[in-house]
């Protein structure tokens, strides 16, 4: 089964902050800024013995079968948090499969405060399936570092970007449990300052997001 790509909303928020610094007050997307990858060292895989008679299918074992409701997976009082003003229901964003792929964003311009948060699960065939995709996210990026104690493996990068003088700050936390990937994003712009929100304030809130989220799997679990 082949990785599905990042959710394209991603994708299309530069433009849209560029015209929020304009207006000044204006609701819209925030930017995708290509994160920075954490040193990784790799988990180190169980392999089964197979029988020679045995179909290959049996021997795939799949801790989970499908992606749980991402709008589901954070808090509200976590969202109001992160996201002030943000409809805490959240909005799920079309899938082409959603029993393997779902993603949950929320955002909102508070006075001239702009906050973006995005929940990805994606489901795949094997732990080795998502080892594989995990390892290819890092090898995208540079920097970062791990966060301990979250799924199997994980990391966290925080990125500043400026465009027009205006500032984004946006943290990506991806982890990974068995044959899933957890995918947070979170970012944010003071359209009145041009500033963005501190490193840490950025971090903190991507990787609050993220144990969340992977609880929300684990709990989803069977």
């Amino acid at each position: 089964m082949r990785s599905l790509p990042l959710p394209l909303a991603l994708t299309a928020r530069l433009s849209p902050v560029v015209v929020l610094a304009a207006a000044g007050w204006a609701l819209s997307s925030g930017p995708f800024a290509a994160p920075q990858a954490a040193e990784h060292k790799p988990a180190e895989e169980k392999t089964e013995n197979r029988s020679a008679s045995a179909p290959s299918t049996s021997t795939v074992s799949k801790a989970y079968s499908a992606a749980p409701a991402p709008c589901e997976s954070v808090a509200k009082k976590t969202i109001e948090s992160l996201v002030p003003g943000a409809k805490t229901a959240g909005k799920e964003i079309p899938s082409t499969d959603s029993e393997l792929r779902r993603t949950c964003s929320w955002n909102a311009l508070k006075g001239y405060d702009y906050r973006w948060l995005d929940v990805s699960y994606e489901v795949m065939e094997s732990d080795d399936a998502a080892q594989k995709s995990y390892e290819a996210h890092l090898d995208k990026k540079s920097g970062g570092g791990a966060v301990p104690g979250l799924g199997d493996s994980a990391y966290s990068v925080v990125n500043l970007t400026t465009e027009d003088k205006q500032q984004t700050r946006e943290g990506v936390v991806i982890a990974r449990a068995s044959n899933a990937l957890v995918m947070i994003t979170y970012n944010g712009s003071d359209f009145e300052s041009k500033k963005a929100p501190s490193t840490d304030t950025i971090n903190k809130g991507a990787i609050k997001a993220a144990k969340e989220a992977v609880a929300a799997l684990e709990s989803d679990k069977g």
